[in-house]
């Protein structure tokens, strides 16, 4: 099968498209033929060296998978050979074939294709935990969303307005508010030609925003501690600046803000560097549990149309480099995919 294969942490075009053995599953784990993968920031992290998951070289990237379910390892009892799944894992989606944890998969409905559905391993969800389980976000208050017309902050404009907050987008440029709009967006701030904080706090009438989820970090993340409103929350879940903020705690102090971490990968079991205990297995199947029923409540709402799953292009899989620019140049509106 074709795949895409990291022998070396480097740029992304140091990968190599390569005919490698199909994968087998094991144990818990189902094969998937690949209908398409996610290009993401944190794929490219990850190819780079950069991400906190470091699989054995070589790899196959690609952590954001739809496709069909071909064959089922040992114990597998929660899908069926012809599934059609959306499933995460740390590695393997650049492929035709790919292996990964079946309770991590979702089934998903006919009317959604499978590009589309690559916004649903990781992206929703984690606009989803982040918001609910974390920054219990409420109907009403005031979410700010950076770099509002990328993957992660598309899904988090159409999460926050389902759970029906009043969405204000941050992103650069025309074509990105306007993809934020079409996702939801109550207001537009261009912080290209705007100053965020002056427009948020005059958006809000001097209060702020309660919760502020940032895709983004670097200067965006400076603007949202002085635009955030007492006893608000700060999510910062990624850092496509490519600068990783450090927090001044006397603003926090200050105004009673909690900053909080949310890393997907926790909530179902990615990379993990030893057999859990017992008590950490049992605590993972309780996570994993949590996500399924996250996952059905995004079907829901995919299907009653409040989630869009805007995607930006797609490639073959010998045009990685040019899916993986528009990441590396932050000009991408929606998800970028590989089609095997």
């Amino acid at each position: 099968m074709r795949a895409l294969v990291c022998h070396a942490y480097g740029p992304i075009d140091s990968l190599e498209l390569e005919d490698v053995p199909e994968p087998k599953p094991a144990a818990g784990e189902v094969l998937v033929k690949v209908g398409a993968a996610g290009v993401s920031f944190a794929a490219m992290l990850g190819v780079q060296g950069k991400h906190q998951n470091k699989p054995p070289l070589p790899f196959v990237p690609g952590n954001e998978i739809a496709g069909e379910v071909v064959a089922l390892g040992e114990g597998v009892s929660n899908l069926k050979v012809g599934d059609r799944i959306a499933t995460g894992g740390s590695r393997g989606g650049f492929a035709e074939y790919c292996v990964t944890i079946a309770a991590n998969a979702v089934t998903i409905p006919d009317a959604l294709p499978y590009a589309e559905a690559t916004n649903f391993p990781t992206l929703y969800p984690t606009a989803y935990g982040a918001l609910k389980w974390k920054a219990n976000l409420q109907p009403g208050e005031v979410l700010l969303v950076h770099g509002a017309g990328g993957g992660s902050g598309l899904t988090g404009i159409e999460v926050g307005k389902a759970m029906g907050a009043t969405v204000i987008a941050s992103a650069g440029g025309a074509d990105k508010l306007a993809a934020a709009k079409a996702a939801g967006a109550d207001h537009l701030i261009d912080y290209r030609q705007e100053d965020v904080r002056t427009k948020v706090l005059e958006l809000t009438g001097g209060r702020g925003a309660d919760v502020i989820y940032d895709p983004v970090g670097g200067d965006a993340f400076a603007a949202s501690l002085r635009c955030v409103a007492p006893e608000g929350r700060i999510i910062p879940m990624g850092f496509a600046s490519g600068t990783i903020p450090q927090i001044p705690a006397n603003i926090l102090l200050v105004k009673n803000v909690t900053v909080i971490g949310f890393y997907y990968g926790y909530w179902n079991g990615w990379g993990g560097k030893t057999e859990p205990s017992p008590k950490e297995a049992a605590a993972l199947a309780h996570r994993r549990a949590m996500v399924a029923d996250a996952q059905q409540e995004l079907m829901r709402w995919f299907v009653e149309g409040k989630l869009k799953a805007l995607v930006a292009g797609k490639y073959d899989l010998a045009d990685w480099v040019k899916a993986f620019k528009l990441i590396e140049d932050r000009a991408v509106v929606g998800k970028a995919v590989l089609v095997p």
